[in-house]
């Protein structure tokens, strides 16, 4: 005896079909996600204003906390707002072509779009501040930013990639105060003096999922 009617049968078959598909889509999702070319390293954006870091940050020596003023107290390290730039720029090459998206901005009000070069996913929670407090310095994600006359993303910023300075940050750290400095040299094995840093200053980053994911 039949206590189900014929028609659900197909809708079994439905069912089974989607749950397949689901799965199918799920592992590319992740496949694709984990792909170098959708890691981003290498990506360099062109601008609206064509900022050398090689000049600021290399050249005149600007220190990266100047335009990048919440680095060290936020998560996020700020964007210099049309003000900043116009610190140095109501007096130097006030004629510029190249700078005329700022100075419309000034005159405006209107913020200057820059293009977002290192972009973690929405689920990925990630605080500057947490970092660069405790030794990790710009150049570790960053690179050597006071060379480049574009930015561009130095590293593959993967959970993989994260996790495994997580794991063994020692060779990333240097003492704090140094921590914007592009030049920094440890005195001895980089992994022997951030071993010394971790056990000063009780360092024990945390590999738990939600310390990322929230």
């Amino acid at each position: 005896m039949n206590l189900f009617p014929r028609w659900l049968n197909g809708l079994r078959i439905l069912g089974g079909a989607l749950a397949l598909s689901g799965g199918v889509y799920v592992v590319a999702l992740f496949a694709y996600g984990a792909s170098p070319k959708t890691l981003n390293a290498g990506f360099a954006p062109e601008q609206p204003v064509p900022f050398s870091h090689a000049l600021h940050a290399g050249e005149l020596g600007l220190d990266c906390r100047y335009c990048h003023t919440t680095v060290e107290v936020a998560a996020r390290a700020a964007i210099p707002p049309t003000e900043t730039c116009m610190n140095c720029h109501t007096r130097i090459r006030t004629q510029s072509e190249l700078l005329k998206p700022v100075f419309d901005s000034w005159a405006t009000g209107e913020p200057v779009h820059w293009k977002r070069v290192h972009d973690l996913p929405d689920y990925v929670y990630f605080d500057h501040s947490a970092h660069v407090t405790r030794g990790v310095g710009c150049v570790t994600c960053h690179g050597r930013i006071d060379t480049l006359e574009r930015v561009r993303q130095e590293q593959p910023l993967s959970m993989g990639w994260c996790l495994d300075c997580h794991r063994n940050p020692a060779p990333n750290l240097r003492p704090p105060e140094f921590a914007t400095s592009m030049d920094w040299q440890p005195d001895g094995p980089a992994a022997e003096v951030g071993a010394q840093i971790m056990q000063q200053r009780k360092l024990k980053p945390s590999t738990d999922c939600s310390t990322c994911h929230r």
